[in-house]
């Protein structure tokens, strides 16, 4: 089993940063791909950036690419997201994501272990 405990989460206004850490515990491996996902009230979890192992591989969706950036420290176990330029529409909870195999995927489903979340409000 993989543990991940999202935090950074907060209230900031339009044109702010925040950054987001997960960090994992339990049978966590460096190879595992690891995700950021959102939820906004009312809405369907969707994807936001996923990376894989090693780093060299990174996969946006297109609202959040140039303002967003998803990093990894596998000596920490941790995985950040980077979030600058916030607008009111990032207003969600943010979810970390991993799974065991290598290849990038935006699909809620083929994730295998899940955070809390933390949350994001982003004020006009």
């Amino acid at each position: 089993q993989v543990q991940l405990v999202e935090s950074g989460g907060g209230l900031v206004q339009a044109g702010d940063s925040l950054r987001l850490s997960c960090a994992a515990s339990g049978r966590t491996s460096s190879s595992y791909t690891m995700a950021w996902f959102r939820q906004a009230p009312g809405k369907e979890r969707e994807f936001v950036a996923a990376i894989t192992g090693s780093g060299d591989v990174i996969y946006y969706s297109d609202s959040v690419k140039g303002r967003f950036t998803i990093s990894r420290d596998n000596a920490k176990n941790t995985v950040y997201l980077q979030m600058n330029s916030l607008k009111p529409e990032d207003t969600a909870d943010y979810y970390c994501a991993a799974r065991s195999h290598t290849t990038l995927v935006s699909s809620v489903g083929l994730y295998d272990y899940w955070g809390q979340g933390t949350q994001v409000t982003v004020s006009s």
